[in-house]
């Protein structure tokens, strides 16, 4: 999408009426998001529509923000994806690195899951992981991309992890289920969470597990996150329960991989990107440590 055609689009938008100045690309991976004055519009990515549903992501965005943990949105509209959103200013992108070196700010990313997780809000969707699983192979069967060697057999393996799982269920809440470092903007005061498409009612140590995996977090920032979100050492079930899904998001994640490179997404090198995490995640799966929490976690 050329600048003219950005243009173009910013004059459709009412809750833009008014502003001035060049649009400033501020990023995404899928999607186009643009900063304007003290408002950012996403523009969605080609091929989006097929697996994100807008209206769902609307009513998350918003219960987000009266929860707290999400900027203002200003504009939603499940046809076209466009969205309009307050400007944080002051508020740094987080990424792995910062995520290593601004003091505190896994403490802070664990006080925002529970303060969305605790508010009460209510997703109109369900994530269900190997419901997702299925849904992506669906998308996938009828495109010209190869899976990973052997992954239909790591998803055998996970059958086990699914009973041990619903054999101990967990309440479902409002759940960010995306969080990307990218996600995360933090004043060093506080942090907020952005872009709520796959956002949905899940299990919560789903959302600290897979924040873990997208930041690298280290032994130490685990301790960090999951004290701060639960007030104290989190019991050894918990902790079993969130390195669990930090395999099974790489496991899910793979397939969003391919369907970007499918739908000639030209963000990444999404061919390495889904064999690096299918790599992480039987990597992950083989470990004596995995071995422990998956135990810890049936207690």
């Amino acid at each position: 999408m050329s600048d003219d055609d950005i243009e173009a689009l910013i004059r459709t938008v009412p809750a833009l009426k008014g502003l001035s100045g060049a649009p400033e690309r501020l990023g995404g991976l899928t999607n186009r998001v643009y900063r304007l004055g003290d408002v950012c519009l996403r523009v969605p990515g080609a091929g989006t529509e097929a697996y994100i549903d807008r209206r769902n992501e609307a009513v998350a965005a918003r219960a987000a923000a009266g929860a707290g943990v999400s900027p203002e949105v200003l504009h939603a509209d499940p046809e076209s994806g466009l969205m309009v959103t307050r400007f944080l200013d002051g508020a740094h992108t987080m990424s792995p690195e910062a995520f290593r070196a601004r003091r505190g700010s896994p403490a802070r990313a664990g006080l925002a899951f529970a303060r969305l997780h605790r508010s009460g809000a209510v997703f109109p969707f369900r994530f269900e992981l190997f419901a997702m699983i299925e849904r992506y192979l669906d998308v996938l069967a009828g495109k010209d991309v190869a899976l990973p060697a052997g992954y239909h057999d790591v998803v055998a393996e996970a059958e086990g992890l699914r009973r041990a799982l619903d054999a101990r269920p967990a309440a479902l809440v409002a759940c960010h289920c995306d969080p990307l470092c990218e996600n995360f903007l933090d004043t060093g005061e506080r942090m907020w969470i952005v872009d709520w498409e796959y956002s949905g009612m899940n299990d919560p140590m789903w959302d600290l597990g897979d924040l873990s995996v997208e930041g690298r977090f280290d032994e130490a920032q685990d301790a960090e996150l999951l004290e701060a979100y639960f007030g104290g050492a989190p019991r050894p079930a918990d902790h079993g329960r969130m390195v669990v899904y930090k395999a099974m998001c790489d496991l899910l994640w793979t397939l969003w991989g391919l369907i970007q490179l499918a739908n000639g997404n030209p963000a990444d090198d999404f061919r390495a990107y889904a064999d690096g995490r299918f790599a992480r995640c039987r990597a992950l799966m083989a470990t004596p440590n995995f071995t422990r929490h998956l135990a810890a976690e049936a207690l």
